[in-house]
């Protein structure tokens, strides 16, 4: 008996579908986590912070993390940043007047699975199929930061979020050095 190769397809094209899964959870594993060193941006893009100043006692800080750099990390960053413009601009303090962190999910491979049935002939046919998507492997989150904070000279406000510039660069930079990330110097 002849066969029709019908179950050959099927089974050559199940056999590569696991073939691209398998590649897809291996390139997944060996992405490696380095995370964002603390310095300025290499451009707008890029990882590590962009500072503007808005008035002369006003800044926005901008920092992007990569996607092995946690969301506490990135809002450290931010502060450290802050902390350090404060410094630089003869400020003892300064008070956060607004900050959000965004989460963006980037990469990895969807994947997805499905199956079917059909049946074709001459008297009419049938078909019935299920799939779903089963999500991301390897895909990374990416936070960004964005503060804007006020500075002053003299004594702390009692309101608000209000910081020693000195105290958050000392603090900051002791936990960064703890992890053997290169914070630099005032």
């Amino acid at each position: 008996m002849l066969s029709s190769g019908r179950g050959s397809k099927k089974k050559d094209g199940f056999m590569r579908f696991l073939a691209i899964m398998a590649l897809a959870a291996l390139a997944a594993g060996c992405v490696t986590a380095v995370g964002t060193s603390y310095g300025p941006a290499a451009d707008a893009k890029g990882f590590g912070y962009e500072d503007s100043r808005i008035e002369d006692d006003r800044f926005r800080i901008i920092f992007r993390g990569d996607g092995a750099t946690p969301a506490e990390a990135v809002e450290d960053f931010a502060l450290l940043r802050a902390a350090e413009l404060a410094i630089e601009n003869d400020f003892d303090w300064f008070r956060i007047v607004s900050s959000n962190t965004v989460a963006e999910d980037r990469g990895g491979v969807g994947v997805g699975a499905g199956f079917g049935s059909g049946s074709y002939g001459r008297r009419g046919g049938v078909n019935v199929g299920v799939g779903g998507d089963l999500g991301t492997i390897g895909g990374r989150r990416f936070f960004t930061t964005r503060m804007e904070v006020l500075c002053g000279r003299g004594p702390e406000p009692d309101e608000g979020e209000v910081y020693n510039a000195r105290e958050v660069a000392t603090s900051i930079r002791e936990r960064i050095d703890a992890f053997g990330e290169g914070a630099g110097d005032e």
